[in-house]
């Protein structure tokens, strides 16, 4: 095909690079941060993994999300997917149903058996974790991965910390638990079980430990000071829940009183119903709006006929009968007493005002620095003030949910890594965002989000089977297209179709686009006709 006219410049000419003088900008191909990936806690590469999934490689999906999260399957289930908050489809029409594509590619990857592959080479290096919660799970993994040699120490009889003592079952299958957690001991993990670290410095000795990575979860419930009689039965929510997965159901009794206002206090109330209670009823100081629970799970609460008190307190307990102070709140948000009681029928009363860390093995660790029952970190490398000893999950600052657990041990494992290398690793350089303004979504239509299937609200109450269903092979694949690549080239030759000049070259399936400048006048109907918003327009070079 004969070529289109073009000028040759001398290379130090001010025209150099041009197709004349008419062109002051140039079309580039960038890659931007989309929103969701920015969001996700656990750092993972969601619109990495969405691309395979909407081409139907669920394996290939499965596999580049569990680079950076091996619980897919259980991050379907509790992860509290901030990610759709940020999701720039939901300015279209509803966000994308990230979660619920997660949840699926778990299921499929249980379903078919796929494992994780052990380290292709051993590293020499022995490294100690302290806790078989998300966060302890999550370090294991990755630091297997990296080849070190993992052993992990858990206080309590199986795995999994609060996914299991702290989340119930109608939330968290077990079969799915013990599933995700078999495969990184199917990696080569050591996990040893009833076996508490009284003393830190011991244990590293014992095992010959060159690092440790500590994640002991908040397993000691938070006491308030209630004025009651010897025959006030007054519980708290940690025992109760724990006490369903061991196998003694505690008797709650037919009406349940639960103090708090989180996600715990929710918990309780739902698994109180399931136990037989006629009456569940949550007291909580503030009003909905300042509830810190998610707002999901009390609309689910609420559709299983849990009630709740809002501004209103507890000063005293007697047997069967709790009395009820009226809270208002000030300027500040902050609750005032009304002077105004009534009272509360309750069997029980089960209080769910936090949890706190049993510190005690760290008592002849130096150089650790402590704030509100946490451990200090640096929030870059995780590590603590103790050279080699770092430190995620509950015990470190940070929100207090798996998702975050898992993201900071990921986090963690690779500056650990580092560090047993004498390798100093610097911050990762920030791309910047792909806002939805940068999007041309007309290319787009309607697609509602898909909802996912949930248990009928009357079937809830009498078992502990999961509430919230799974999508299918074709609405995981449908939602998983719904994803718009924000701010990331997915080839869909649109600026190799607009282009007038022939400028725009197709590098094969993969590798995306080159721009030939000796044809490109620098129009720019490329950038404008892009549907992610993954090209710009850059000053000529002088």
């Amino acid at each position: 095909m004969k070529k289109p006219f073009a000028i040759t410049l001398d290379p130090d000419s001010a025209l150099a690079n041009k197709t004349g003088a008419w062109r002051t900008e140039r079309p580039v191909y960038v890659d931007r941060l989309p929103p969701c990936n920015r969001e996700c806690p656990a750092g993972e590469d969601i619109q990495g993994w969405l691309y395979h999934a909407e081409g139907g490689d669920y394996e290939a999906a499965w596999r580049h999300l569990t680079r950076d999260n091996p619980f897919p399957a259980i991050m379907g289930r509790v992860c509290y997917h901030t990610c759709e908050s940020v999701c720039n489809r939901a300015k279209l029409d509803s966000a994308v149903g990230i979660n619920s594509v997660e949840g699926f590619l778990g299921d499929e990857a249980l379903r078919c058996g796929w494992r994780f592959e052990p380290p292709a080479q051993e590293s020499g290096y022995r490294v100690l974790v302290i806790g078989a919660g998300p966060s302890g799970l999550s370090a294991a993994y990755q630091l297997r991965q990296l080849g070190h040699a993992v052993t992990v120490l858990e206080a309590g009889p199986m795995p999994g910390g609060m996914m299991r003592f702290g989340i119930p079952k109608y939330r968290l299958s077990r079969d799915v638990l013990d599933a995700e957690v078999q495969r990184i001991a199917d990696m080569g993990v050591t996990f040893r079980y009833n076996e508490k670290a009284s003393d830190l410095a011991e244990a590293m000795r014992d095992e010959k430990a060159h690092a440790c990575f500590l994640a002991i979860g908040a397993h000691i419930a938070k006491r308030a000071y209630i004025p009651a009689k010897d025959s006030a039965r007054i519980l708290d929510a940690v025992s109760v829940l724990r006490s369903m997965e061991e196998g003694e159901k505690p008797l709650l009794g037919r009406k349940v009183a639960v103090y708090g206002g989180g996600n715990t206090a929710i918990d309780v109330a739902r698994t109180a119903r399931r136990l037989g209670a006629t009456d569940a009823v949550i007291v909580y100081r503030r009003n909905r709006e300042r509830m810190p629970a998610h707002d999901f799970e009390l609309e689910e609460a609420l559709e299983e006929g849990v009630m709740v008190k809002w501004l209103s307190t507890i000063t005293s307990a007697d047997e069967g009968k709790l009395t009820i102070e009226k809270m208002e709140l000030d300027a500040n948000g902050h609750p005032q007493p009304t002077g105004e009681y009534e009272t509360l029928d309750a069997d029980s009363l089960v209080l769910a005002l936090g949890q706190d860390i049993d510190m005690s093995l760290l008592e002849t660790v130096s150089d650790l620095t402590f704030e509100d029952g946490r451990v200090e970190v640096d929030p870059h490398t995780m590590m603590t003030g103790h050279p080699g000893l770092f430190a995620g999950g509950d015990m470190s600052p940070g929100e207090r949910n798996v998702t975050v657990a898992i993201g900071q041990a990921k986090k963690a494992a690779r500056h650990m890594d580092a560090w047993l290398r004498g390798v100093n690793l610097g911050p990762k350089p920030e791309k910047a965002v792909a806002d939805f303004e940068r999007l041309n979504t007309w290319y787009y239509s309607d697609a509602p989000k898909t909802i996912r299937p949930k248990l009928d609200a009357v079937r809830r109450t009498s078992s502990f089977d999961e509430v919230q269903g799974a999508l299918t092979e074709d609405t995981a694949l449908f939602e998983a297209r719904r994803c718009l690549s924000c701010g990331n080239c997915f080839e869909c030759d649109n600026c190799y179709g607009v282009c007038p000049d022939n400028a725009v070259i197709k590098l094969g399936p993969g590798k995306g686009f080159q721009i030939n400048l000796d044809y490109c006048k620098g129009c720019g109907i490329c950038v404008e006709e892009c549907p992610c918003g993954a090209i710009d327009m850059v000053p000529e070079e002088s």
